[in-house]
Protein backbone atom coordinates (compact mmCIF):
# COMPACT_ATOMS: atom_id res chain seq x y z
CA UNK A 1 0.00 0.00 0.00
CA UNK A 2 1.58 3.02 -1.01
CA UNK A 3 2.14 5.94 2.27
CA UNK A 4 -0.55 8.48 0.59
CA UNK A 5 -3.25 5.95 0.66
CA UNK A 6 -2.00 3.95 4.33
CA UNK A 7 -2.29 8.05 5.94
CA UNK A 8 -5.78 8.55 4.82
CA UNK A 9 -6.78 4.76 6.33
CA UNK A 10 -5.05 5.50 9.51
CA UNK A 11 -7.00 8.99 9.10
CA UNK A 12 -10.47 7.28 8.57
CA UNK A 13 -10.26 5.13 11.36
CA UNK A 14 -9.30 7.69 13.68
CA UNK A 15 -12.47 9.77 13.07
CA UNK A 16 -14.67 6.74 13.00
CA UNK A 17 -13.18 6.52 16.46
CA UNK A 18 -13.43 9.66 17.70
CA UNK A 19 -17.48 9.78 16.24
CA UNK A 20 -18.53 6.32 18.14
CA UNK A 21 -16.07 8.36 21.32
CA UNK A 22 -18.82 11.44 20.87
CA UNK A 23 -21.62 8.93 20.30
CA UNK A 24 -21.14 7.48 23.83
CA UNK A 25 -20.47 10.61 25.64
CA UNK A 26 -24.03 11.71 24.17
CA UNK A 27 -25.92 9.01 25.47
CA UNK A 28 -24.12 8.42 28.70
CA UNK A 29 -25.53 12.15 28.94
CA UNK A 30 -29.21 11.81 28.57
CA UNK A 31 -29.11 8.52 30.51
CA UNK A 32 -27.81 10.41 33.52
CA UNK A 33 -29.87 13.46 33.09
CA UNK A 34 -32.84 11.08 33.05
CA UNK A 35 -31.16 9.43 36.40
CA UNK A 36 -30.40 12.92 37.96
CA UNK A 37 -34.37 14.12 37.25
CA UNK A 38 -36.01 10.50 38.89
CA UNK A 39 -33.83 11.32 41.81
CA UNK A 40 -34.92 14.89 42.22
CA UNK A 41 -38.66 14.01 41.44
CA UNK A 42 -37.69 11.25 44.31
CA UNK A 43 -36.25 13.62 46.71
CA UNK A 44 -38.61 16.81 45.94
CA UNK A 45 -41.96 14.68 46.67
CA UNK A 46 -44.75 16.38 48.33
CA UNK A 47 -45.28 15.49 52.69
CA UNK A 48 -48.57 13.57 52.99
CA UNK A 49 -51.15 14.84 54.95
CA UNK A 50 -52.04 13.21 58.36
CA UNK A 51 -55.56 12.57 56.42
CA UNK A 52 -54.70 11.00 53.36
CA UNK A 53 -52.40 8.44 55.22
CA UNK A 54 -55.19 5.94 56.07
CA UNK A 55 -54.95 2.72 54.01
CA UNK A 56 -58.84 1.30 53.31
CA UNK A 57 -58.22 -1.63 55.56
CA UNK A 58 -59.63 -2.85 59.35
CA UNK A 59 -56.49 -3.48 60.71
CA UNK A 60 -54.77 -0.13 59.76
CA UNK A 61 -53.86 2.71 62.28
CA UNK A 62 -51.83 5.90 62.75
CA UNK A 63 -50.07 7.05 66.04
CA UNK A 64 -48.18 10.10 66.60
CA UNK A 65 -44.84 10.04 67.12
CA UNK A 66 -42.92 12.99 69.26
CA UNK A 67 -39.68 13.88 67.67
CA UNK A 68 -37.10 16.80 67.38
CA UNK A 69 -36.10 18.42 64.09
CA UNK A 70 -32.63 19.91 63.66
CA UNK A 71 -33.17 23.24 65.83
CA UNK A 72 -34.38 21.35 69.32
CA UNK A 73 -37.38 22.27 69.05
CA UNK A 74 -39.99 19.53 69.26
CA UNK A 75 -42.22 18.45 66.07
CA UNK A 76 -44.80 15.28 65.43
CA UNK A 77 -44.36 13.28 63.34
CA UNK A 78 -46.55 10.20 62.15
CA UNK A 79 -46.74 6.73 61.81
CA UNK A 80 -49.29 4.46 59.42
CA UNK A 81 -48.87 0.74 60.83
CA UNK A 82 -51.08 -1.88 57.84
CA UNK A 83 -51.42 -5.29 58.40
CA UNK A 84 -52.78 -7.04 55.47
CA UNK A 85 -52.84 -10.98 54.42
CA UNK A 86 -49.66 -12.01 52.95
CA UNK A 87 -46.40 -14.11 53.42
CA UNK A 88 -44.53 -12.27 56.84
CA UNK A 89 -43.40 -9.62 54.71
CA UNK A 90 -42.28 -6.38 57.08
CA UNK A 91 -42.18 -3.25 54.72
CA UNK A 92 -40.71 0.32 55.41
CA UNK A 93 -42.07 3.85 53.55
CA UNK A 94 -39.91 6.55 54.66
CA UNK A 95 -41.28 8.90 51.96
CA UNK A 96 -38.91 12.15 51.54
CA UNK A 97 -37.28 11.24 54.75
CA UNK A 98 -34.17 10.18 55.51
CA UNK A 99 -33.60 8.10 58.37
CA UNK A 100 -30.70 6.37 59.93
CA UNK A 101 -30.44 2.60 59.99
CA UNK A 102 -31.48 2.16 63.91
CA UNK A 103 -34.93 4.04 63.35
CA UNK A 104 -36.00 1.09 60.41
CA UNK A 105 -34.12 -1.50 62.96
CA UNK A 106 -36.63 -0.34 65.68
CA UNK A 107 -39.69 -1.34 62.77
CA UNK A 108 -38.38 -4.73 62.56
CA UNK A 109 -37.35 -4.97 66.08
CA UNK A 110 -41.64 -3.77 66.76
CA UNK A 111 -43.15 -6.62 64.60
CA UNK A 112 -40.75 -9.28 66.57
CA UNK A 113 -41.93 -7.77 69.96
CA UNK A 114 -45.42 -7.11 69.02
CA UNK A 115 -45.62 -11.03 68.04
CA UNK A 116 -44.11 -12.17 71.43
CA UNK A 117 -46.10 -9.88 73.33
CA UNK A 118 -49.55 -11.11 71.48
CA UNK A 119 -48.13 -14.88 71.16
CA UNK A 120 -49.39 -14.51 67.20
CA UNK A 121 -47.44 -15.88 64.46
CA UNK A 122 -46.39 -12.99 61.56
CA UNK A 123 -46.09 -15.79 58.53
CA UNK A 124 -49.26 -15.01 57.16
CA UNK A 125 -49.48 -11.45 57.66
CA UNK A 126 -47.37 -8.04 55.96
CA UNK A 127 -47.23 -5.10 57.96
CA UNK A 128 -46.36 -2.03 56.01
CA UNK A 129 -45.03 1.22 58.08
CA UNK A 130 -46.02 4.41 56.27
CA UNK A 131 -43.35 7.24 57.93
CA UNK A 132 -44.28 10.78 58.06
CA UNK A 133 -42.55 13.73 59.31
CA UNK A 134 -42.46 17.60 59.45
CA UNK A 135 -38.69 17.24 58.80
CA UNK A 136 -35.99 16.22 56.40
CA UNK A 137 -34.50 13.61 58.48
CA UNK A 138 -35.74 11.11 61.66
CA UNK A 139 -32.78 8.91 63.47
CA UNK A 140 -32.75 7.44 66.69
CA UNK A 141 -34.80 4.65 68.31
CA UNK A 142 -36.30 6.32 70.71
CA UNK A 143 -39.78 5.75 68.57
CA UNK A 144 -39.09 2.11 69.28
CA UNK A 145 -41.82 1.68 71.86
CA UNK A 146 -44.53 3.73 69.65
CA UNK A 147 -43.41 1.58 67.17
CA UNK A 148 -44.21 -1.67 69.19
CA UNK A 149 -47.62 0.11 70.28
CA UNK A 150 -48.95 0.52 67.11
CA UNK A 151 -48.05 -2.88 65.86
CA UNK A 152 -49.84 -4.53 68.78
CA UNK A 153 -52.77 -2.50 68.24
CA UNK A 154 -53.04 -3.22 64.25
CA UNK A 155 -52.12 -6.57 64.60
CA UNK A 156 -55.27 -7.10 67.44
CA UNK A 157 -57.75 -5.36 65.27
CA UNK A 158 -58.01 -2.56 68.04
CA UNK A 159 -58.40 1.27 68.01
CA UNK A 160 -55.75 3.82 68.94
CA UNK A 161 -56.66 6.60 72.02
CA UNK A 162 -55.44 9.53 69.56
CA UNK A 163 -54.97 11.62 72.87
CA UNK A 164 -51.65 10.12 74.31
CA UNK A 165 -48.26 9.80 73.10
CA UNK A 166 -44.95 7.83 74.20
CA UNK A 167 -41.58 8.63 73.92
CA UNK A 168 -38.70 5.50 74.73
CA UNK A 169 -36.75 3.05 73.03
CA UNK A 170 -38.05 -0.80 73.41
CA UNK A 171 -36.29 -3.58 74.84
CA UNK A 172 -36.68 -7.83 73.56
CA UNK A 173 -38.50 -8.53 76.55
CA UNK A 174 -41.01 -5.04 76.52
CA UNK A 175 -39.57 -3.03 78.56
CA UNK A 176 -39.10 0.73 77.85
CA UNK A 177 -35.45 2.36 77.58
CA UNK A 178 -34.38 6.12 77.86
CA UNK A 179 -35.10 8.72 75.51
CA UNK A 180 -33.59 12.42 75.10
CA UNK A 181 -35.04 16.02 74.56
CA UNK A 182 -37.94 14.63 76.71
CA UNK A 183 -39.43 18.67 77.40
CA UNK A 184 -38.72 19.73 74.00
CA UNK A 185 -41.30 16.23 73.17
CA UNK A 186 -43.55 17.04 75.86
CA UNK A 187 -44.18 20.41 74.25
CA UNK A 188 -44.77 18.63 70.69
CA UNK A 189 -47.29 16.19 72.14
CA UNK A 190 -48.47 19.29 73.74
CA UNK A 191 -49.10 21.60 70.79
CA UNK A 192 -50.75 18.77 69.01
CA UNK A 193 -53.46 18.01 71.16
CA UNK A 194 -52.46 15.26 73.63
CA UNK A 195 -53.59 15.02 76.93
CA UNK A 196 -51.04 12.28 78.13
CA UNK A 197 -47.38 12.33 77.48
CA UNK A 198 -45.54 8.52 78.86
CA UNK A 199 -42.29 8.76 79.35
CA UNK A 200 -39.75 5.83 80.04
CA UNK A 201 -39.17 5.43 84.32
CA UNK A 202 -37.07 8.63 85.79
CA UNK A 203 -37.48 10.65 83.20
CA UNK A 204 -39.95 12.46 84.52
CA UNK A 205 -38.19 15.17 85.69
CA UNK A 206 -35.33 17.57 84.53
CA UNK A 207 -32.63 19.11 86.37
CA UNK A 208 -31.80 23.14 86.38
CA UNK A 209 -28.96 24.54 87.21
CA UNK A 210 -28.89 27.35 89.98
CA UNK A 211 -26.26 28.21 92.66
CA UNK A 212 -26.82 28.55 96.19
CA UNK A 213 -24.86 31.23 98.32
CA UNK A 214 -23.59 31.56 101.99
CA UNK A 215 -21.10 32.96 104.24
CA UNK A 216 -18.51 30.50 105.45
CA UNK A 217 -16.28 31.85 108.32
CA UNK A 218 -13.86 35.39 106.27
CA UNK A 219 -15.92 34.18 103.16
CA UNK A 220 -18.65 36.05 102.09
CA UNK A 221 -21.16 35.02 99.40
CA UNK A 222 -19.19 31.57 98.86
CA UNK A 223 -21.31 30.20 95.75
CA UNK A 224 -21.73 26.36 94.64
CA UNK A 225 -23.82 24.70 92.05
CA UNK A 226 -26.80 22.85 92.54
CA UNK A 227 -28.67 20.93 90.47
CA UNK A 228 -32.69 21.37 91.18
CA UNK A 229 -35.21 18.69 89.67
CA UNK A 230 -38.48 20.09 87.87
CA UNK A 231 -41.06 18.30 86.82
CA UNK A 232 -41.47 18.31 82.95
CA UNK A 233 -45.11 18.07 83.48
CA UNK A 234 -45.03 21.86 84.79
CA UNK A 235 -42.96 22.93 82.08
CA UNK A 236 -44.72 21.55 79.68
CA UNK A 237 -47.98 21.75 80.84
CA UNK A 238 -49.18 18.36 80.00
CA UNK A 239 -49.88 15.37 82.24
CA UNK A 240 -46.26 13.30 81.95
CA UNK A 241 -46.58 9.64 83.09
CA UNK A 242 -43.57 7.36 83.54
CA UNK A 243 -44.48 3.82 82.45
CA UNK A 244 -41.84 0.75 82.57
CA UNK A 245 -42.89 -1.41 79.96
CA UNK A 246 -45.38 -1.96 76.97
CA UNK A 247 -48.12 -3.40 78.97
CA UNK A 248 -48.40 -0.41 81.37
CA UNK A 249 -48.16 1.93 78.07
CA UNK A 250 -50.99 -0.20 76.00
CA UNK A 251 -53.68 0.59 78.76
CA UNK A 252 -53.12 4.30 78.05
CA UNK A 253 -53.74 3.88 74.63
CA UNK A 254 -56.29 1.23 74.30
CA UNK A 255 -59.80 3.21 73.04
Amino acid sequence: MKKTEKSQVNIKTALIVILIFIAGIYSGAILFTEVDTDTIQMITQPVLEKEVLYIDNPNSLIINLPAVNGNGTGVTAFLEVDVSSGSGLILVNVGNIITNFDTQASMRSAAEIASDYLNKSLEEVDITYNLVADASMLEGPSAGAAFTIATVLALSGSDINDKVMITGTINHDGSIGPAGRIKAKAIAAKEIGAETFLVPVGESYEYNETEFCSDYGIFKDYCQPELVPVKIEDLSGIRVVEVADLGEALEYFRA
